[in-house]
């Protein structure tokens, strides 16, 4: 290679030779991609980008509306149970199996049939109610007062077991002592322990002394219950009383059909006794109140009734077979079934003679 053409090479290599390709930058790569793909511009080092917003009108729609109806169903449920045709018991507050929990109104009428032997709850709301200790219900049990959880639903089955022994016991119906319920009451509490001995042994009572103020009782030769069910609807609830007590409210209605006693023909008179209960109970601590394990206090109680008596206090319901007994036809009337609104105990005890209603069905 001559001197001159050796330095031309040299020339060409730092210049390039003319005409020749030239190689793109890594740069000028990334700008040209972008470009072609129309990704706009690049995303800088310590940078973000937020999400783009996505239009999703039908399924977000879809399931805004679902979340909605969900919160609708879990706030109100006996609202929307009524806005789809809800049968008379479950407008009342709770389905037939469920007892009663918060009624909103009063049941609708049915059909006005005679109650029999066979069907003693024939033509009465109280045919879709629950038999027994199951329409009463019992609430979750949350720690209150000076009780811990389990010692509140301890508590709350003891008053539940209360209302049985005095309401719902056949003994008791016959009109034997009332001794399982009495072993729950606290044993010091004078007042009541002082009702108890004059209600149960005393043949002339007050309204105040009244042992229906609390038992259900029907003397054996006047009146036999129909079958072994009794209907029930009511409900617990609690909350902290004085001292750290927990108070537990008891509202429950009670159905007994009865007939006449030794009348067993196809035709015999059927009766129904509806027996409305507010019995208002304290578990007290046994650190501030004088009292018993598993025993309660009273801090009142009240009864509503219908076809059990209007005549002076005896002790006993004393339904109107025939003629006897009829209420007064200028008397207020009333809807035995209507729990929608509570109890009038403004007085602490109600008794069966404070007055008598006319009950509008039975």
């Amino acid at each position: 290679m001559s001197d001159e053409e050796w330095d031309r090479f040299l020339r060409e290599s730092v210049t390039g030779a003319a005409g020749a390709p030239v190689e793109p930058s890594a740069r000028a790569r990334q700008v040209e991609r972008r470009l072609r793909d129309g990704s706009g511009p690049p995303v800088g080092w310590r940078t973000y980008s937020t999400a783009r917003p996505r239009r999703r009108t039908g399924w977000y729609l879809t399931g805004l509306l679902a979340a909605v109806a969900l919160l609708v169903v879990a706030l109100f449920p006996q609202q929307v149970v009524g806005w789809f045709g809800g049968s008379d018991g479950e407008r009342d507050g709770a389905s037939s199996g469920a007892g009663a929990a918060g009624p909103r109104e009063a049941p609708g009428a049915g059909p006005d049939l005679r109650p029999t032997l066979a069907e003693p709850f024939r033509g009465s709301p109280a045919a879709d109610w629950a038999d027994g200790p199951a329409g009463i219900t019992v609430p979750p049990a949350k720690a209150t007062g000076w009780m811990d959880a389990a010692r509140v639903e301890q508590a709350l089955q003891q008053s539940r077991d209360f209302l049985v022994a005095a309401g719902l016991d056949s003994r008791v119906l016959r009109g034997e002592r009332p001794t399982s319920a009495i072993a729950l009451l606290n044993p010091h509490q004078k007042d009541v322990q002082e009702y108890l001995r004059t209600a149960l042994s005393s043949a002339a009572l007050s309204p105040e002394t009244d042992p229906l103020l609390l038992f259900s009782r029907f003397r054996p030769e006047q009146a036999r219950l129909v079958g072994d069910v009794v209907k029930t609807r009511g409900e617990l609830t609690y909350r902290e009383g004085k001292r750290g007590a927990v108070e537990v409210t008891a509202d429950v209605t009670f159905v007994y059909p009865v007939t006449p006693a030794g009348n067993d023909g196809q035709d015999a008179e059927v009766v129904r006794t509806i027996v409305r209960r507010t019995v208002v109970m304290s578990w007290d601590d046994p650190a501030k109140v004088i009292t018993e394990p598993g025993r309660m206090s009273l801090l009142s109680y009240a009864i509503d009734m219908t076809n059990g008596g209007c005549s002076a206090p005896t002790g006993y319901f004393v339904p109107p077979f025939g003629t006897s007994d009829k209420q007064p036809t200028d008397a207020t009337h009333v809807d035995p079934y209507d729990r929608s609104k509570p109890m009038d105990t403004s007085d602490g005890m109600t008794g069966a003679g404070n007055g008598c209603a006319t009950a509008t069905r039975s």
